[in-house]
């Protein structure tokens, strides 16, 4: 049968190579957490990058995906054409076949041409095929063996058919097929329309990609066979749709229309203003499913990174909702839309839609607040340019607009474009680096960058050829203690010769063995010794390139230029702050191995007395998987793995299955810590911080809390080694001192103290009664009491009540006892008084309202409230003023009478 829906194709692809012998794979995250060259997946082949480039085995040489894909980065950035463009998108599903050194090109073009004109039923005359110049055989492949005609086979060049991964490595030939729409389709107007011209005209849909690893590329561009090709294929699930569909338009199939349609429905357009808003149609239908993905796939809105990428598709589907005529918050229908439509096959989505649905709404309000100021002052540079005759918009103003405003570039590009202007993206980029690097120095204090006493006290250091152009020489790991000469003294932001005891300091050496903050850990403390002098080290900074001070504080003597010193870190402390570190490599592993690889550290602190791991996740990790961690995390400290430290090539690091932190900045040349074996480690990290050699030195691993620090963002925190220690005591001593006050054994603490709840439980109970029979005989003489306001039967009284929930009860007695009439309860609790009004139905249909009364009462007490017209409740600040409060009451049920 053939397959029609999108769900019925995506399943027809699985179920076809399945059946050829294919392993259907799940599709990896669409962050691209084990890649730090990409934000996101952008094709289904790069989780299998390893297996193509021999470095992993799995136990399949075939296999098959539908991968969610993200293309908003570098080449593959189709973000400008969506919108305008019928066939591009931001996220995507690509459906792909995969053949590690099993079948070449003949089963390639065979499965292809078989799935579309067999499962697909695709007219077999509609299909248009390309091939690399010089791949006779692909070329004999399709014309021979398949038998299409040789006129619909075309030889194209490098540019739309060779496949590279990088300027080195596996690369090869590429066949494409394309789908022809009809002449009708021609948007080119060529006579000879063709694939061939590669001009993007309409007529013509590449709708599969057949890429054949063949060659290895060396750096010198020589190109030689690989052992094993490969082949890699990829087909965008949202074209083929459309081509099965019939529908030239990937937003007309059934994947967008039922999304279409639903704005249209909100808006209320008719046919004509929807197709007049065609674009801003499709930016929120493709950039709310983006969002929705996004978001269920653990990424938060930010201004970096993923979160940059996410922050600026929802405002940049705000921006244009706003356009066409929202004027409130939609993004979360929208995203509800696609969680109804693909929640089955993405389970994720149902799983997390409460945090996708809030976190969308947020944003857009947040945006809201900014977006009608951020477009004046939009409105206002191009007027300036406008007048200037100018027509392009400086990057360092396109930067201002985002940094100050919040106004993405690709929004400040859209609006421009619509009024006839550019960017100039190279000035914004430029502009964005600055504000980079001064936010970067901003961030070390009062200290400056270029001419600042540091860079002069540096170049004087190198004219004199005391340093060399590279500065302090830099190394905290070859030992605690170094003989260096003092070189530079800063004292009151100014260079000088040399200090006494109680000057406050920053003491600039030759060569340093101290350890500067870095990677979440601390730096180093100690002293700096000469003969007759000594500094109290209290921190280790880089204030300028080249340039380390110890800060600190002169407690001895004196120190001057010139004397030779002995730098001793504080060994101690160090080890502590060793053993955390090794401790959140551990930490990490066993957090993605226990809840998942999307886990990624998102913040740490290592410090000697204590660890912080802050870690990308959505929910809580209750006390049982916080002790199954905990417990494996020991169990690891106990086999005392050796900790190896090499360095190597970042990029061969990286190849190699080493962790990098996504945002951090590495050199070619990288520090690794494996934890394990060597050749299989159980962590491997590019890490510059300070660690253990065997895990066993670590001690002990505690948790000590577990919390929220921002949506999507879990934060736990952990001592090991000597803080495990004294924790453990801490706990220990406390137990006993429990214990003792229990007059019971440790062992009987639990059972002790049970007992003691459960009658405290009672006693509670009981008193509780009390109070609520007290409640019922004040009721009573108030009841025997009431006055009457024009007929009607009132009672304003203050009573004596724990809580507002013993107001609410005593009103409810009065209204089950009292058929017709007014109550005003008050209570003080904490100094401050509460209230709870009563009003019968049918003195509401008289115009007496509880909600409006108790509001009125309040305002005398300093406070406000609300509720229902039968039953309200407030609060206030002055208890004072209750007696004057309640002496209104009758007033104002007289007034609401009348």
């Amino acid at each position: 049968m053939k397959p029609m829906t999108s769900a019925e194709v995506r399943q027809a692809f699985l179920e076809f190579f399945q059946e050829m012998g294919h392993q259907v794979v799940s599709s990896s995250p669409l962050p691209a957490y084990d890649n730090p060259t990409l934000l996101f997946t952008n094709a289904g082949m790069n989780q299998f990058v390893d297996v193509f480039l021999g470095k992993e085995e799995r136990p399949y040489k075939q296999a098959a995906s539908s991968q969610k894909c993200m293309r908003v980065q570098g080449k593959h950035n189709d973000l400008e054409n969506v919108g305008p463009s019928p066939r591009h998108h931001t996220f995507f599903e690509m459906l792909g076949n995969f053949s590690f050194g099993d079948y070449f090109k003949a089963g390639a073009i065979r499965y292809a041409y078989d799935f579309l004109t067999k499962a697909c039923q695709i007219p077999a005359d509609r299909l248009w095929f390309t091939v690399h110049t010089s791949d006779d055989e692909a070329y004999n492949i399709w014309v021979n063996e398949i038998g299409v005609p040789a006129g619909r086979v075309v030889r194209m060049g490098d540019k739309t058919n060779f496949w590279m991964m990088g300027d080195v490595g596996p690369c090869g030939p590429t066949s494409e097929i394309h789908y022809d729409w009809g002449p009708e389709a021609c948007t080119c107007g060529e006579v000879e329309c063709s694939v061939a011209l590669d001009n993007g005209c309409n007529r013509w849909l590449e709708v599969w990609n057949l890429v054949f690893m063949q060659y290895n590329q060396d750096p010198d561009g020589k190109r030689t066979p690989l052992p094993k090709p490969g082949v890699d294929t990829g087909m965008g699930l949202e074209r083929i749709t459309a081509v099965v569909q019939g529908k030239p338009v990937n937003y007309d199939t059934d994947l967008f229309a039922p999304v279409m349609d639903h704005i249209q429905q909100i808006l209320g357009d008719s046919a004509e203003e929807r197709e007049a808003n065609t674009t801003g149609y499709r930016v929120i239908a493709d950039h709310g499913r983006a969002a929705t993905f996004l978001i269920a796939n653990g990424v938060l809105p930010g201004t970096v990174g993923r979160g940059y990428v996410l922050r600026m598709i929802i405002r940049r589907a705000a921006r244009f909702g706003r356009k066409i005529g929202f004027t409130e918050p939609f993004l979360a229908e929208i995203a509800q839309a696609y969680i109804d439509q693909m929640g089955e096959i993405y389970p994720e989505l149902r799983k997390q839609r409460e945090h996708v649905l809030h976190t969308l709404t947020g944003e857009e309000r947040k945006f809201a607040r900014a977006l009608d100021n951020a477009l004046a002052q939009l409105d206002e540079a191009l007027g300036r340019l406008h007048q200037d005759g100018r027509r392009e918009i400086p990057g360092n103003v396109a930067f201002n607009l985002y940094a100050s405003h919040g106004l993405p570039l690709e929004i400040t590009r859209d609006v421009a474009g619509e009024r006839g202007f550019t960017v100039d993206e190279a000035g914004y980029n430029a502009a964005r680096q600055a504000h980079a690097e001064a936010s970067r120095g901003g961030g070390l204090g009062e200290y400056e960058l270029g001419d600042s006493v540091y860079a002069r006290l540096l170049a004087q250091l190198v004219e004199s050829g005391r340093l060399d152009s590279s500065g302090v020489d830099y190394d905290p790991y070859s030992g605690a203690r170094l003989e260096s000469e003092i070189v530079g003294i800063i004292r009151d932001s100014h260079m000088a010769q040399q200090a006494a005891a109680g000057d406050r300091v920053e003491v600039v050496t030759a060569a340093t063995p101290f350890y500067m903050a870095a990677g979440g850990e601390v730096s180093d403390t100690g002293r700096i010794v000469v003969e007759d002098g000594e500094v109290r080290v209290e921190d280790t900074r880089r204030p300028a390139p080249g340039v380390i001070v110890h800060a600190g504080q002169v407690v001895r003597g004196e120190v001057a230029v010139g004397q030779v010193a002995q730098l001793e870190v504080d060994d101690e402390r160090r080890w502590n702050i060793r053993r955390n570190h090794t401790a959140t490599h551990i930490l990490h592993r066993e957090l993605r191995a226990r809840l998942g690889k999307h886990v990624t550290q998102q913040g740490s602190l290592v410090a000697p007395d204590r660890l912080r791991f802050d870690f990308s996740h959505t929910e809580a990790v209750d006390e049982a998987m916080l002790g199954e961690i905990e417990e494996t995390i020991n169990e690891t400290i106990l086999a005392n793995r050796p900790v190896n430290i090499e360095y190597m090539p970042q990029k061969e690091a990286v190849s190699a299955g080493a962790m990098a932190l996504f945002g951090e900045k590495y050199g070619d040349i990288v520090r690794t810590i494996k934890i394990g074996d060597p050749d299989k480690p159980y962590s491997f990290e590019l890490c510059g911080g300070l660690h253990v050699s065997e895990t066993g030195d670590i001690g002990l691993f505690y948790f000590t809390g577990e919390e929220a620090v921002a949506a999507g963002i879990r934060r736990v925190e952990a001592v090991t080694g000597r803080g495990a220690l004294a924790y453990v005591n801490e706990r220990l001593a406390a137990l006993e001192r429990v214990a003792q006050r229990l007059n019971a054994p440790v062992a009987e603490v639990e059972t002790r103290l049970e007992a003691l709840l459960a009658e405290n439980r009672a006693l509670q109970k009981e008193v509780a009664q009390l109070r609520r029979n007290q409640a019922k005989s004040q009721m009573d003489g108030l009841l025997a009491s009431m006055q009457q306001v024009n007929g009607v039967s009132l009672v304003a009284a203050r009573v004596e009540v724990a809580d507002m929930d013993g107001l609410r009860e005593m009103a409810d007695w009065f209204r089950d006892r009292v058929p017709s009439g007014v109550a005003v309860l008050a209570a003080v609790k904490d100094e401050k008084p509460m209230l709870v009004v009563a009003v019968t139905e049918d003195l509401v249909q008289r115009g007496v309202r509880a909600d409006a009364l108790v509001r009125d009462v309040a305002g005398i007490v300093g406070g406000g409230g609300g509720g229902r017209p039968t039953l309200a409740q407030a609060g206030g600040r002055d208890a004072s003023k209750l007696p004057q409060a309640l002496a209104a009451v009758p007033g104002l049920v007289e007034k609401a009478l009348s």
